[in-house]
């Protein structure tokens, strides 16, 4: 039986020096079959254009849609009280990362509106008797992945079509965090982010799953121009941006300013 290699890229967030980093990584293998990118490509970062220009550059990479590319597609940011991943509309640092959703949208524009409504919801692929679905958090929903227990769920739902299936595996985003479980004949795999980790290792990360007889996964932790990123946050001051660049420094979620 022959078997497949993916490469996997997620919450890039517009984080263009780690993004070239990944892709050098990718681009020196000979192995690759398939690119993928599990979304939130653009928000939060300090380079949406030149992000865009990139993705746009990756022949025949798989774009799945994240939350906070819908969020461009919805126009959040013109909502009555907008609100996002349970955050009080009222809450400041909520309102901080609405503006900073309007502001990635304006230096998009209509580009951006079209590159988010071709992403997918979700990806799945079958490689001899292996399932592998990928989406940015779980396709049911695009802000919380799921549990084993709602993935266990899933898994029994699928096998009912496709009983020749001997291994699950779910592969998503969106927590920026690694994750690696494993129960019964189902695996969940995350790689953590490309562009804005949160799992206080500020490198960034590029993941490689073969899929075969058996599965490999290789989580490729890369160190990149932090400073580059840190910086170009400072020059273009979008919303959020102090918070954004001790993210980048300190790899974990920093509301204390």
């Amino acid at each position: 039986m022959g078997s497949k290699t993916f490469a996997i890229i997620t919450d890039v967030h517009s984080n263009v020096e780690s993004l070239k980093r990944a892709i050098s990584i990718i681009n020196d293998r000979n192995d690759i079959d398939q690119l993928i990118c599990l979304g939130d490509c653009f928000a939060l970062g300090p380079d949406p254009v030149n992000t865009l220009n990139i993705l746009q550059s990756l022949s025949g990479c798989i774009f799945v849609r994240g939350n906070h590319d819908r969020y461009l597609l919805e126009k959040l940011w013109t909502q009555e009280r907008p609100n996002l991943e349970g955050m009080s509309p009222d809450d400041p640092i909520c309102k901080a990362i609405v503006a900073n959703e309007e502001w990635t949208a304006n230096e998009l524009g209509e580009d951006g509106v079209t590159f988010c409504s071709a992403m997918r919801i979700a990806h799945r692929e079958i490689v001899g008797k292996t399932l592998v679905e990928f989406t940015h958090a779980w396709y049911q929903r695009d802000d919380q992945p799921p549990s084993m227990d709602e993935a266990l769920a899933w898994r029994n739902h699928v096998a009912i079509a496709h009983p020749e299936i001997e291994q699950f595996i779910f592969v998503h985003g969106h927590v920026h965090t690694p994750r690696n479980e494993t129960k019964e004949n189902l695996t969940i795999l995350c790689q953590g982010a490309t562009g804005l980790p949160f799992d206080e290792d500020p490198r960034g990360a590029v993941a490689f799953l073969t899929v075969g007889d058996s599965f490999n996964w290789d989580v490729n932790r890369y160190d990149y121009n932090q400073s580059g990123t840190i910086d170009l946050l400072e020059k273009r001051q979008p919303p959020f941006y102090q918070n954004l660049q001790n993210t980048v420094r300190y790899a974990s979620i920093r509301n204390d300013l």
